[in-house]
């Protein structure tokens, strides 16, 4: 039984990483759409956010095999 539980949190783990990636890549493109120029200054903190929410992604699935 503890097994399926800790897949299950795994799965909403990941259910809340792809949420999460999926609004800051939508933020972006629409930021770019609106001032194109500013492109080289919002990029780096597109890849700040995705790194950090890919982490916390897989800190959910390091927990959920302990």
């Amino acid at each position: 039984m503890e097994g399926s539980l800790s897949v299950i949190g795994y799965g909403l783990a990941a259910i809340g990483g792809g949420i999460g990636v999926g609004l800051i890549f939508a933020a972006y493109m629409q930021a770019v759409a609106r001032q194109p120029e500013s492109q080289r200054v919002i990029q780096p903190m597109l890849f700040m956010g995705f790194a950090v929410v890919e982490a916390l992604a897989i800190l959910g699935f390091v927990l959920a095999l302990l």
